[in-house]
């Protein structure tokens, strides 16, 4: 007999291993899954980048997939916790700085 604490689905990749994970990402997912981490619903997200959602649930399935996880809400929090790492680069050239 199984408790309400066993689960039925392997678990989520170690966290040290989706930082690589992240880098398998195009830009437009990179970009869904900011959207998504910001919990932006599919019809938002479509919304936004002026897009079907069938478009968008075809990025979400890529985003889970590459990042060999089972849920949006799981690709949720972990474009929440790498933010750092799916953001363009807002750093000044040093030429440009004063």
């Amino acid at each position: 007999m199984r408790t309400g604490t066993q689960r039925s689905h392997r678990s989520a990749p170690p966290a040290d291993l989706l930082p690589r994970r992240v880098d398998r990402l195009t830009k437009r997912e990179r970009e869904v899954l900011l959207l998504l981490a910001d919990g932006l619903t599919n019809q938002a997200l479509a919304s936004r980048l002026g897009i079907a959602q069938r478009t968008v649930r075809a990025h979400i399935f890529g985003i889970v997939r590459k990042l060999e996880l089972h849920f949006r809400t799981e690709a949720a929090l972990v474009g929440d916790r790498h933010r750092a790492l799916l953001e363009p680069d807002m750093t000044l050239p040093e030429a440009a700085m004063p």
